[in-house]
């Protein structure tokens, strides 16, 4: 019997304390949080994470990246220099490796002004010294972090606003520099990697397609148009959501505007061992963005007092 696999830390930060939760299995509806961490006086969170263990919380602001007990000691702190008084535009993250050792932070240096390029730095978990650093030729907007779950690397989807998005993938070396390669496109947004690692999906910038790539090449295993789901590309695009329900079935979401001029999103499944469009799911939400695929048949939507509700495919039985 295959083991299950350990439940996700998910975080909430909606008024500077960040809270964790864990999907664990069989456990469906309001999720209550698992543990409770406090910023510090005066900081505005902008991404976290918590270590699975529940003891540890890094996260970023504006101005840096900070490590925190569960008790609110501060285990250590990089401050992003030189400082910045740009408030809008730039959104730091940062990701926990697989193994928990290293924190990968994406520095949106361009835009905070800070007059050089982005930066990808990897930082030591339990120090939080510079392991590496990689400077980007991106001028992004923020970016989001997506952990390979079985090799643990780690990708990168930086958003440029109009200019489109770049797509990297980083591999850390033991006791050596981590190898970096960019992916040749600029009009590709990843949404998620599958949960057994073989594959990947994108839609595109200009939300007229979605496509799934063999990882870690980056390969295009297919791609499916607007057409594809039985739409009109002339009012009806990709929206840059969805990911994977299980290994092998993908929810891709398609929207638009009625001639009422009120916008209207569907969510469809897609087979993506044979690339097949399946029927549409409901999946309770209000914005299609609230929408997270867990890769496990089930997903998280926005709930009351910004507690997350977890929410099972009916087809797809409880694990």
């Amino acid at each position: 019997m295959i083991p299950a696999p350990p439940p996700k830390v998910i975080t909430r930060h909606p008024d500077g304390r960040i809270r964790a939760y864990l999907t664990h299995p069989g456990v469906f509806g309001t999720l209550e949080p698992a543990a409770v961490f406090h910023a510090r006086a005066g900081d505005e969170v902008v991404a976290s994470v918590v270590r699975p263990d529940l003891e540890r919380v890094v996260y970023t602001t504006l101005h840096g990246v900070v490590c925190l007990t569960r008790a609110g000691d501060l285990l250590w702190a990089s401050d992003f220099e030189p400082h910045s008084d740009v408030r809008h535009g730039h959104l730091p993250g940062c990701v926990l490796s697989l193994d928990g050792r290293t924190v990968w932070v994406y520095r949106p240096d361009a835009m905070a002004g800070r007059g050089r390029g982005d930066q990808w730095v990897l930082h030591d978990a339990d120090s939080g010294r510079v392991l590496a650093r990689r400077e980007l030729e991106t001028v992004g907007h923020g970016a989001g972090h997506h952990v390979h779950p079985v090799d643990g690397s780690v990708y990168l989807d930086i958003g440029e606003g109009q200019d489109g998005a770049v797509v990297l993938r980083g591999t850390a070396v033991a006791d050596g520099e981590p190898e970096f390669v960019t992916f040749p496109w600029w009009d590709r947004c990843l949404i998620d990697l599958a949960p057994d690692g073989r594959q990947f999906m994108t839609v595109d910038h200009g939300q007229r397609d979605v496509s799934f790539h063999r990882h870690p090449s980056g390969d295009t295993l297919f791609t499916l148009s607007v057409e594809a789901f039985g739409y009109d590309p002339e009012d009806t695009f990709v929206e840059w959501c969805g990911g994977y329900l299980t290994p092998d079935t993908a929810i891709v979401t398609l929207g638009g505007e009625s001639e009422d001029e009120e916008e209207w999103f569907r969510h469809h499944l897609v087979d993506v061992v044979s690339g097949t469009v399946g029927g549409e799911i409901a999946v309770e939400a209000t914005n299609p963005y609230e929408v997270e695929p867990l890769g496990d048949g089930s997903w998280l939507t926005g709930g009351p007092d910004d507690h997350p509700i977890r929410r099972l495919h009916t087809s797809h039985p409880a694990n």
